[in-house]
């Protein structure tokens, strides 16, 4: 049953997810590795799916072995190189912790900057991420997206910053040692 239901949300047939949930599918079933039906389904930004998945009582923030959770998989797809900041919201929404961290102390904020996803970023920071967290490294999502020239988080993440009133503008952050970084920070509206 279970083979099933991963077929049935991989294949975006919620109807058949419903379905089989009904007659006794377990919400909460693991693929071989350790992927929930959420989290496959937040992966594919299958928003249909997710929500189906939550009414039926899915556990949003149950990990997988490397503590990847239904959020993380919705804030970047490799696959299809996107994230999906509508199954981001959704996620939050019924609780999902916006500040579990993956390996290396990654956390989602993180790794949607990373990746340059602005639209997940502001999603998370409007939720409350902290925009001054540091991975294992000591790096914050601003230092780390700099490296990749993502202007638009770069500007979204200065703005947090500063809202903040730490970070470049306010009091001085540091950036990584022997770091060459260009600031792409827009000015502050005149009032």
């Amino acid at each position: 049953m279970d083979t099933k239901l991963f077929e049935a949300v991989k294949n975006s047939d919620i109807d058949l997810v419903r379905k089989i949930l009904a007659a006794g599918g377990n919400v909460n079933a693991r693929d071989s590795d350790g992927a929930t039906l959420l989290m496959q389904a937040a992966h594919l930004g299958n928003l249909n799916a997710v929500n189906a998945l939550i009414a039926a009582g899915a556990d949003v923030n149950v990990s997988d072995a490397h503590g990847w959770t239904a959020l993380m998989k919705a804030v970047y797809n490799a696959e299809l190189g996107k994230g999906f900041a509508d199954v981001v919201q959704v996620l939050i929404d019924v609780g999902a912790n916006v500040e579990a961290p993956i390996g290396y102390g990654i956390r989602p904020l993180m790794l949607a900057a990373g990746y340059g996803e602005t639209a997940v970023a502001e999603t998370l920071l409007k939720a409350g991420a902290d925009v001054m967290a540091r991975n294992e490294g000591g790096l914050t999502a601003l230092m780390m997206v700099k490296q990749k020239h993502y202007v638009d988080v770069i500007n979204l993440l200065h703005e947090a910053e500063r809202d903040a009133g730490v970070g470049e503008g306010s009091c001085s952050s540091k950036n990584a040692p022997d770091s060459h970084v260009v600031t792409f920070l827009k000015p502050a509206p005149k009032s």
